[in-house]
């Protein structure tokens, strides 16, 4: 068998071989352990790096190397000791970690997470093509260069640093990190790092995914978030988020003023203990279990808010459901559209001053009053001062609007007819 005949017969094994000249600088390689060309020199240049420049071995015979996850039994001795004493032939061997016996190799090749393998002094044995596209390159221009040579001098003095934190640890460490991609801008990656051996050698290997596009979303949505929070609380506008059942979840700081509490007290609380007991709360019960239930998408209501000096106030609320999911809203905000005047310590009013105020709110004068209560116009006379000193109204058109805004009377429907009376 010939030199031609006997390097056809080497394309079809797991084998490398090459010729190097007086400078170690390859002329001719082959062999059927690798697929390409730049692979065959990659290996070739570990095997120069791992033996300090030089791959000849100190004592007679075969050595062992890693590379890429395989293993491979070396010769290359020297060769015509003479004027050319340094040009030599060399062989490798494959004697393990191939892709047919170890199924996970193809795997990590082509998974979308980004897979490297790095020895301690940071330097790349091995990189998949998802780490390469981080930094806009391919697997050979990364594979056996350093960290120094891929990333800012920042970045890698602060890769080096989790590097060895994970070495001396010796367990798998959970990372989030960010790096400069290949265009300038800032990526973010999480995943982990952990301790594993390359060889003969203890190094570092680490498995991450790409977050930058997460990542920047979700800082638009704080900075969003945020805006929003600053217009809602610098706006004036009362208004509360409430959940499905029905705790407040955010407010505006002028909702915690109109009720005399701190913004983190009403966090949390059931909106029913900031409504008094009156028939509105029954009706506004109805019209949430509508908004929560996906029947309606928004309504108005009417409430009688309590503070936290127990004082009523009567309030006009916009509700509007949000978060909907099939059949089901994941929250209401609760807007207050209108606010009315609170409700002040008074006297109670009897039974006849408050037939009077119906009657005043009808438009009758004081005679047909005294008429239709069989009161003396003396009697009505002093009522209405009475009333004028309880509800601080000088006037008689300001006495009928204190009894609406206090809720003494409330209109009835229809055009006409006198208005509904609240008997104390």
């Amino acid at each position: 068998m010939d030199e031609a005949d006997f390097k056809a017969l080497l394309e079809t094994l797991p084998v490398s071989w090459w010729e190097a000249d007086g400078g170690l600088t390859v002329v001719d390689s082959g062999g059927g352990a690798f697929d390409d060309k730049h692979t065959a020199r990659r290996f070739l240049e570990a095997l120069c790096a791992d033996r300090g420049g030089t791959p000849f071995p100190s004592a007679a015979g075969p050595y062992q190397t890693s590379f890429e996850g395989r293993t491979f039994d070396v010769n290359w001795p020297a060769r015509n000791r003479g004027p050319d004493r340094h040009a030599s032939r060399g062989v490798a061997v494959e004697v393990g970690g191939r892709a047919e016996g170890n199924p996970y190799a193809s795997f990590a090749e082509l998974t979308p997470a980004a897979a490297f393998v790095r020895d301690a002094g940071g330097r790349y044995l091995w990189a998949n093509h998802a780490y390469a596209h981080l930094y806009g390159t391919t697997r050979d221009a990364v594979i056996g260069r350093h960290l120094a040579d891929v990333d800012e001098p920042d970045d890698a003095e602060r890769f080096l640093a989790l590097d060895r934190e994970t070495l001396s640890c010796g367990t798998p460490v959970r990372h989030t990190l960010t790096y400069r991609r290949s265009d300038g801008s800032p990526g973010h990656a999480a995943g982990y790092r952990f301790p594993v051996r390359w060889g003969a050698a203890r190094c570092v290997a680490g498995i991450y995914v790409d977050v930058t596009e997460h990542a920047r979303a979700l800082d638009q949505r704080h900075r969003a978030e945020a805006d929003l929070r600053a217009l809602r609380d610098h706006s004036g506008l009362p208004c509360v988020r409430l959940s499905a059942d029905g705790l407040v979840e955010e407010a505006g700081t002028a909702v915690a003023e109109l009720l005399r509490v701190r913004l983190s007290d009403l966090i949390g609380r059931p909106a029913d203990s900031l409504l008094a007991e009156t028939p509105e709360r029954t009706g506004l019960h109805r019209i949430w279990h509508d908004l929560v239930g996906g029947r309606r998408r928004s309504a108005r209501a009417c409430a009688v808010l309590v503070d936290a000096d127990n004082r009523q106030r009567r309030a006009l609320i916009q509700l509007t459901a949000v978060d909907r999911v099939p059949g089901r809203a994941a929250g209401v905000w609760a807007v207050l559209a209108h606010l009315g005047l609170p409700h002040e310590a008074r006297s109670p009013l009897t039974a006849a001053q408050v037939r009077i105020l119906a009657l005043l709110a009808a438009g009758r004068s004081n005679a047909e009053i005294a008429r239709a209560l069989h009161l003396s116009r003396q009697t009505v006379d002093y009522h209405l001062s009475r009333l004028r000193e309880i509800l601080d109204a000088a006037t008689r058109p300001a006495l009928v609007a204190r009894a609406y805004v206090l809720g003494i009377l409330s209109p009835r429907p229809g055009p006409r007819g006198p208005p509904r009376l609240h008997t104390p």
